[in-house]
Formats: structure tokens, C-alpha cells, sequence
């Protein structure tokens, strides 16, 4: 039998990455651990999850003291934000997590760690600083990076993505931003509560495109108040440099309008990592969306496994964590485990948050399923209103039979919220059981309970319920 340097070895040092090292590592497996930067802990620690909400903290901190006279306090004259301090508490927050993804944890529980670019020469082998290593096993957690946009004059001119947002040394006094996915939201209302006048540019008629319309309009209503400008449906003819920073010419409609600010942030999608790795040369089937596995998140070279953003599937921190869990029971205790997201939850973290698992109204129509929607409005209930947060919805999506397909929250603490749904539909916990419990007095949780209640309500209080009570109460009179 074929003897390897190592039982299995992982590329890519983001969540994926390091949940199938430390697992496999504690398990007694040897474990080679590659990532091309000189740190641990991938775009979510980086450029990602960890400093957007670190970000979107300051500026709801903002948000609140310039609106004291809503909860009854002196109204505050603030001065403008100093970016740079917001940017050295980002790096504070990062360098804290950092710890949970140092060299030296890792390197406790079993895993050696190696930077440098790695390139594969076969299945087994890679090359990693000009150094040839062996693995019995791979796994490809490289993750995404920000996709080039197709838009004309792009390549010319100065633009920050995700990965350089977050260092800025000043605040923009006007800054455009390109998309309407979760990243464009999450930082356009942050910047707009720091202070900066901000043009949101979206080629789709909707913000949040895979979102009920509805729900989407919650997050977009609550934006505008922060002052945030929306052009949707609109096609970017150029952007260009200019004398004070950078333009977009933008037609809507029968409008054409030319958007000047000093700072174009980009968010139109993500690309898969696979670059430079040597796959087409040893056969691993990929495109530009990702590398191609099967539910036990196999390559095309079954020796080969791969998770996270590098799949294209879904590109959440939560998921690759999730898929590295799925690796380490099929390649380590050679348990044959699937993937299986039907019960995968997101959330989009606005203010309000929007959060989301299962199915919502547009994918339940799309797949042509027989469903029904039951609203909830957080403006009945206290503690939202007690704490100023009676904006918005929660929505349960239910099948003919009137069982959870899924839940959609927009709201406060949304993803929070949906916590309680989440073990729900993966525990087989019915509706009934989650009307019956009892929630602490005020709490935003109260409405889970509510909106369960109000479908048990419809039957138990039913006229043929009814009718059958009147039966009853007659017949034992007699």
C-alpha cells in the first residue's frame, strides 16, 4: 500500500479549512494545513463576517446617539466620524479572534502548518514551495475572492472591494456602491450612519434579489431613512475616474444620470478560488462558479474532497463549516455522510437583520410547490415597540398540510430569532409544541410563539370546532 506524507492534507485556512484540520488533527489523523497568506483564518476573520459586523456595530452605535430624541433623551450634536479609529477597533476585534485561528493552536492538536501557494503534480502530490508533499487525501477549501465586474471603464479606475473597505484611513463623503447583494446592504447603511451620503447602483428592480419582495422592502425602507439613494433597474454604462474621485454613468428608465462620489465600492458577486492550483492538469472538474463535488463533497478525482465558497454553492462561513464536518465523517471515520441543505439558514445583518431558512415564497413558487404565508408584524409585539423596534415581519412559509416549509424574519435580532426555528424544523418540532412553550415576558421571541399560535388558532377556533363544542355542551345538558 501506498505510504504518504500525510493522511490528509488541507488547502485552505478559512472556516472549511481549519473545521476538517482540527477535526481530523484531534482525531489522530496527520494533517498538513496550506493557506497562500501568512495568517490563518480565511476572508470570513479577514475581509469578511468578522470585521463587516464589527463595522455595522460602530455604526448602529452612531445610529442610536444621533437618534436620542426618539427614545426620549436630549437630541446629541455629534462630530463627524474619524474612520480611522472605527478601522483600529476592526483590527482590534480581528486580532482577538485571530487567537481562536493562530499557528500555535493549531499546531497543539496535531496540525503542521505551511504558507506558501500550492499546486497539485497528481492526485496525491502537491507542490508547495518548491517542495513536493504527499497526502492520501486533499481537501480544497481556498475559498472566494470579489468577482472583476463586467462594467465598462472598471479596469481603469480606483474601486475597493471587501478586502480593502475595512483600512481606510477617511470616512467618504460620498460613496457609490455597485450591487445589491448581502455585502453591498450591510455596507451601504453602515457608511450612511458614519456620516457618508451614499448611492446605492443595482441592475435588478429588488435589493436582496433571492428575497420575498416584501421582506427585502423592510431592509430597504429602514436604509432610506438612514439616507441611503437607491437607482435600481439600471444599467451601468461607464464609471471613470474624475477631478474629485470617481463617476458612474447610469441610465434607468428614460434617465441617464451621471453619479459623482470619492469613493466606488464594489459587491457584484464572488469568484472561486482555482487559480494557480494545477486542477485541470490532474482532472478535477471545475468552472468559473467553483470546483464540481457530489453530496459527499467529492471531486471528479475521489481522493479529493472540497468545501466552502470554493464549491459555489453556499458561500457562508456557517455552511463551510458545516461541509467541513460532512469531510471529516467520510474521509476520516469513512462514514458515507451527504450533504443536505434543506434546513440551511442565512442572514443578512441590516438594520433590521433579515434572516432566513428553508423555503421562501419566491423559491416555493419557482419549484411550483402548493404553499401558504403567515405574517407576523413585530408591531404587535411589546418588547419590539418597548425598544423602538416595531419595524418589521416574520413570514412562515407552510405546505397544504400546513407544516413549516420554511421562515423568513425581518427584523431586529432577526438572525437571532431564527435560532428558535432552526431547531424546529431540524428537531421535527411541531407547531403545537411551539405554541405551547412559554416565553419570558417581554421578549422579541414572543413572536415565534405568537405566529404559531395563529395557525393552531385557525383550527382550534373553526366553526366546525365550534359546532362540535356546541354538540357537546347541549348533549351533556341534557
Amino acid at each position: 500500500m501506498a505510504r504518504y506524507d500525510y493522511d490528509i492534507g488541507v488547502i485552505g485556512g478559512g472556516a472549511a479549512g481549519l473545521t476538517v484540520a482540527a477535526g481530523a488533527a484531534r482525531l489522530g489523523v496527520k494533517v498538513l494545513l496550506v493557506d497562500k497568506e501568512d495568517r490563518l483564518g480565511g476572508d470570513c476573520l479577514h475581509y469578511g463576517c468578522v470585521p463587516s459586523k464589527t463595522l455595522i456595530s460602530s455604526a448602529r452605535a452612531r445610529y442610536i446617539m444621533a437618534n436620542a430624541a426618539d427614545y426620549g433623551l436630549p437630541p446629541i450634536e455629534l462630530p463627524p466620524v474619524e474612520f480611522s479609529s472605527v478601522a483600529r477597533r476592526i483590527s482590534c476585534v480581528i486580532n482577538e479572534i485571530q487567537k481562536h485561528d493562530s499557528v500555535e493552536r493549531f499546531n497543539a492538536l496535531g496540525v503542521e502548518v505551511r504558507f506558501g501557494n500550492a499546486r497539485f503534480t497528481d492526485n496525491h502530490n502537491v507542490l508547495i514551495n518548491g517542495e513536493s508533499l504527499s497526502a492520501g487525501k486533499w481537501v480544497l477549501a481556498t475559498g472566494s475572492s470579489p468577482e472583476v465586474a463586467p462594467v465598462p471603464g472598471l479596469d481603469t479606475t480606483p474601486y475597493l472591494t471587501n478586502t480593502g473597505i475595512f483600512s481606510i484611513e477617511q470616512l467618504p463623503s460620498h460613496m457609490i456602491v455597485l450591487g445589491g447583494g448581502p455585502i453591498a446592504i450591510e455596507m451601504a447603511q453602515s457608511f450612511a450612519r458614519l456620516g457618508s451620503d451614499v448611492t446605492l447602483i443595482q441592475r435588478s428592480t429588488q435589493i436582496l434579489s433571492k428575497e420575498d419582495e416584501d421582506m427585502a422592502s423592510v431592509v430597504m425602507d429602514s436604509m432610506k431613512r438612514d439616507g441611503v439613494r437607491f437607482i435600481l433597474g439600471a444599467r451601468l454604462e461607464l464609471v471613470r475616474s474624475s477631478g474629485h474621485g470617481v463617476e458612474a454613468i447610469v441610465r434607468y428608465g428614460e434617465d441617464r444620470e451621471a453619479v459623482s462620489g470619492d469613493l466606488l465600492f464594489v459587491a457584484m458577486g464572488r469568484t472561486a478560488n482555482v487559480s494557480g492550483l494545477g486542477l485541470s492538469d490532474i482532472g478535477v472538474e471545475h468552472d468559473q462558479r467553483g470546483v464540481k463535488v457530489d453530496d459527499r463533497l467529492r471531486t471528479s478525482r475521489k481522493n479529493i474532497y472540497a468545501a466552502g465558497d470554493v464549491t459555489g454553492k453556499y458561500r457562508f462561513t456557517h455552511a463551510a463549516g458545516y461541509e467541513g464536518g460532512i469531510i471529516v465523517s467520510n474521509a476520516v471515520f469513512k462514514l458515507p455522510r451527504k450533504t443536505d441543505y434543506r434546513w440551511l439558514p442565512w442572514c443578512t445583518y441590516s438594520d433590521p437583520e433579515l434572516a432566513s431558512v428553508g423555503y421562501n415564497e419566491r423559491r416555493a413558487k419557482v419549484d411550483g410547490i402548493d404553499y401558504r404565508a403567515v405574517v407576523e408584524e413585530f408591531s404587535s409585539n411589546d418588547r419590539a415597540l418597548a425598544g423602538g423596534e416595531g419595524r418589521g415581519l416574520l413570514k412562515l412559509v407552510l405546505d397544504k398540510k400546513d407544516k413549516p416549509l420554511g421562515v423568513q424574519i425581518a427584523g431586529a435580532h432577526a438572525g437571532e430569532l431564527l435560532g428558535e426555528w432552526i431547531a424546529a424544523v431540524n428537531g421535527g418540532v411541531g407547531l403545537a409544541t411551539l405554541a405551547g412553550a412559554v416565553h419570558p415576558y417581554p421578549t422579541l421571541g414572543e413572536i415565534n410563539k405568537k405566529v404559531a399560535g395563529t395557525v393552531l388558532g385557525e383550527k382550534l377556533f373553526s366553526p366546525r370546532v365550534r359546532s362540535i363544542l356546541k354538540f357537546l355542551f347541549s348533549y351533556r345538558g341534557q
